[in-house]
């Protein structure tokens, strides 16, 4: 995707709900599940996109919640909804962040000019910023698809890792 495409593609998913980041299971590239819903009265039906942000070569990520924040949220009864919902504190067990103010292409990146020059393709840097984490991504191309039902970016396999040496 061009610098234009990836604009509007995070324009599509301002203000929704991100039910998941991280790497993909290769940890090569680094995925946002966002779950996008409409006003009703659209008859739009909600769907669950990934965005797979390509060639990452760089992730930071900071949280956003405040120290008071962080200090009132300890408890562990806050990751489930079910136990957390009268407690006082951040109840991370709500399972979503909201994109919001979402992100950002960064202009001018110089993160991106010197991994463009290392490497010899073209790198992007981006913001995601919801109410929970600040990310930053410096990475090369966008890909979005729909998720599918029972799609898991990541899954613990029983045998553990193949212990392959990767090759430089």
């Amino acid at each position: 995707m061009n610098r234009t495409e990836i604009e509007t593609a995070f324009e599509d998913i301002f203000d929704q709900a991100l039910l998941f980041h991280g790497f993909a299971d290769y940890m090569r590239d680094y995925l946002l599940y966002v779950h996008c819903t409409a006003d009703p009265r659209t008859g739009i039906e909600p769907e669950t996109v990934r965005y797979r942000f390509r060639y990452c070569v760089c992730v930071e990520v900071k949280t956003q919640v405040t120290d008071d924040g962080w200090r009132s949220s300890l408890d562990e009864r806050l990751i489930n909804y079910e136990t957390g919902v009268d407690l006082d504190g951040f109840v991370w067990g709500v399972k979503w962040q909201c994109l919001y103010p979402g992100l950002e292409l960064v202009d001018g990146s110089t993160n991106a000019a010197e991994w463009t020059e290392r490497i010899g393709i073209d790198f992007h840097e981006a913001t995601v910023t919801t109410e929970a984490h600040s990310i930053s991504l410096v990475f090369s191309d966008l890909e979005v698809t729909r998720a599918l039902p029972g799609e898991t970016p990541f899954a613990v396999s029983g045998g553990g890792p193949d212990f392959k040496i990767p090759l430089t």
